[in-house]
């Protein structure tokens, strides 16, 4: 077990540097607002155009 947790700590250690340094900022983001729903889940359409919209690929869809 100990690679496993090695490979975390190291990943954790990184993403935490980052923060301190400012290069990265975390936002919290709701369930509602997780653009790569599209990509791995069966979404309703309503829910499937917005997601669309926040990716850029709105004005393609022909969805009447």
């Amino acid at each position: 077990m100990h690679g496993r947790i090695k490979h975390i700590d190291v990943c954790f250690h990184f993403l935490q540097n980052l923060i301190k340094d400012e290069v990265v900022e975390l936002v919290q983001c709701s369930t509602r607002e997780q653009i790569t729903d599209i990509l791995t889940k069966p979404l309703k359409l309503k829910v499937f155009v917005k997601m669309c919209g926040f990716i850029g690929v709105y004005e393609y869809l022909k969805i009447n």
